[in-house]
């Protein structure tokens, strides 16, 4: 099984891949180089340092506190766990309509107001998530209100990656290696470069990536607005993507009659 690297030694290939030195990194996170030579050198970082880090390093905040091995702040998880219900139903409906369709439903999401932040509590899991490679990119998917079922759905719509929903489980509690394949992928689901999550995982990649399709930057897209969503915000947003994907397939409806969605 292949060993999770430590937090300080995925630093040093980060400061290596943008040839940035402790002293640049920490100037532009508004900390102290020895704060981060700490890091380098085996210290586990602290909750402030991996939030000014995660801009500095080109990551989100939250991806950064998975990758690092600590547990993800309330204020940076997804506002409404059991809003996983809908999220992967509205993905795999929107990948299916034209780049102006998915954009304007991105659009009516981010338009849509920021509620009150639900229960922080997810639902237990049948296979406990192991501390390697693997888990940590099923915990960041997980951060997307993704659970296995979903995973699977959103993975298979628009990536290469067909897998059941207990593979994930699998992969997350190590029992299953992450392959080239499988990280090219789950970066694109997660809008990372996949060169950057190759090596933060431990995975040779043998060819240059290809670029993620448009469909699937546009499934990381909403992937990551539809964080901020109740449940019953998700709810109609999945609503009026599935009636959007079938106005567009029978010609009914020109992406400026995409109209409104209620928000509460």
């Amino acid at each position: 099984m292949t060993e999770h690297p430590g937090f300080g030694a995925m630093l040093t290939w980060l400061l290596d891949h943008g040839e940035l030195s402790a002293q640049e990194l920490a100037d532009q996170a508004g900390s102290t180089a020895d704060e981060v030579r700490a890091v380098l050198v085996g210290e586990r970082p602290g909750e402030m340092l991996l939030r000014r880090l995660a801009p500095a390093l080109g990551f989100r905040a939250v991806d950064l506190f998975v990758l690092a091995g600590r547990k993800v702040p309330d204020d940076l998880a997804p506002v409404d766990a059991t809003a996983v219900r809908w999220v992967a139903s509205t993905v795999t409906d929107a990948v299916r309509l034209p780049g102006a369709g998915r954009r304007e439903l991105l659009q009516v999401i981010r338009a849509l107001p920021q509620e009150e932040r639900r229960s922080s509590l997810a639902p237990k899991l049948p296979v406990p998530l192991a501390d390697g490679p693997g888990a940590r990119v099923i915990r960041m998917l997980q951060n997307r209100n993704l659970n296995w079922m979903g995973m699977a759905k959103v993975l298979g719509s628009v990536t290469p990656t067909y897998l059941s929903a207990a593979t994930y489980g699998v992969i997350g509690s190590g029992r299953q290696e992450l392959t080239p394949r499988l990280v090219t992928d789950f970066a694109a689901l997660l809008g990372i470069d996949a060169r950057e999550l190759a090596a933060l995982t431990g995975v040779f990649l043998r060819e240059e990536p290809p670029p993620p399709s448009p469909e699937a930057v546009d499934a990381a897209a909403l992937l990551w607005e539809m964080r901020r969503l109740s449940a019953v915000q998700a709810q109609n947003v999945s609503e009026l993507g599935r009636s959007l994907r079938e106005d567009f397939h029978n010609g009914r409806r020109s992406v400026r009659g995409a109209g409104r969605v209620r928000t509460c």
